[in-house]
């Protein structure tokens, strides 16, 4: 017969397997992240609140942080929208269509837009072509955005678990409290070490914007927006990185291809340099060599896609504590 202990650690790898393969990852690491911040902020209450009190302050605190992280997606939501963002970004590529089409041959050019009409015909044509595709992705945001709001609920909600006397529980009950608590220490080092690596990444980003580029009579437009935009984005691991140059190349390419070229050349030279850095970052946190992590991303990548690239730093710190724990590494 199976102990508790050998039961609970078959339930934590099934939930890894059923959290990728049903697309539920989103969903998880917000409700790791309402539980982690409200544990952070519970520690500050008073050492003598305890029953009714303890509970109801943990709930408002849980209730405040899944508000606070809601409030920050909808205003990057409008962020996105408003003047100073998408909007601003699409006049500048479509000016910067423009001038393509003036320095390329007559042949390239012809495969562009004439206009910003032209431009919008041509995405049209697009979305007929793939109407069911676009569609299920809608339908999928709108699951995704719930699942989302409903893992920070749970994760609201198992706070008021964690402060609680464990000894007195089933044995697999307490068993399965040991497997949880541990992956949300994990996914506190690696939060944490992620801001690190957002801040390093803005960092680089700021000298190259504001250092260089000025240094060769170069000054991009819209560099108050993509400053904090590259430290928001970057704390999105792995995919963080690219969406902010992206759009650092995008408006590189507004001034001239020669900037865009040498932008996506920078660019590209600190992603590789970060590549390790960033591994080095979280190998502090998690106490693991730049090369475990870097398997463990490369082969969570190969199995389960983006999603296990993005989980595999939890994953791995998750796994890396278990067996610490056990004194088996």
């Amino acid at each position: 017969m199976l102990s508790p202990a050998v039961v609970s650690y078959l339930l934590a790898v099934f939930a890894v397997l059923f959290v990728l393969d049903f697309h539920l990852l989103a969903a998880a690491f917000a409700g790791l992240a309402v539980h982690v911040l409200t544990v952070k902020l519970a520690a500050r209450l008073p050492k003598q609140w305890s029953g009714g009190a303890h509970a109801a302050a943990l709930g408002a605190i849980a209730l405040g942080v899944i508000l606070g992280l809601l409030g920050v997606g909808f205003g990057l939501a409008f962020f996105l929208r408003g003047h100073h963002g998408m909007v601003a970004l699409l006049t500048i590529v479509a000016d910067t269509l423009e001038k393509l089409k003036q320095a390329l041959p007559a042949d390239m050019s012809a495969v562009l837009p004439d206009t910003v009409d032209d431009l919008k015909d041509q995405i049209t044509t697009l979305l007929q072509e793939h109407g069911r595709q676009i569609s299920a992705a809608g339908m999928a945001g709108f699951k995704t955005f719930a699942h989302v709001l409903l893992g920070m609920i749970i994760g609201g909600m198992t706070v008021l678990h964690r402060f609680k006397d464990m000894d007195c529980c089933p044995p697999l009950a307490a068993q399965l409290y040991e497997r949880s608590k541990a992956l949300a220490v994990a996914f506190d080092k690696v939060v944490f070490a992620q801001a690190k690596i957002s801040g390093l990444n803005t960092a680089l980003t700021v000298l190259y914007l504001v250092i260089v580029l000025p240094l060769f009579g170069v000054h991009l437009p819209m560099v108050k927006i993509l400053i904090p935009f590259t430290f928001v984005a970057g704390l999105i691991p792995v995919l963080g990185n690219l969406i902010s140059n992206t759009a650092v190349v995008l408006i590189s390419l507004s001034v001239s291809p020669g900037v865009a070229g040498a932008s996506l050349g920078f660019l590209i030279a600190i992603h590789k340099l970060e590549y390790f850095t960033n591994a080095r970052i979280i190998g502090g946190e998690v106490d693991a060599r730049a090369w475990e992590l870097l398997c463990a991303m490369l082969a969570m990548e190969a199995v389960f896609g983006v999603a296990g690239l993005v989980c595999a730093p939890v994953v791995y710190a998750w796994l890396k504590a278990e067996l610490k724990a056990k004194e088996m590494i």
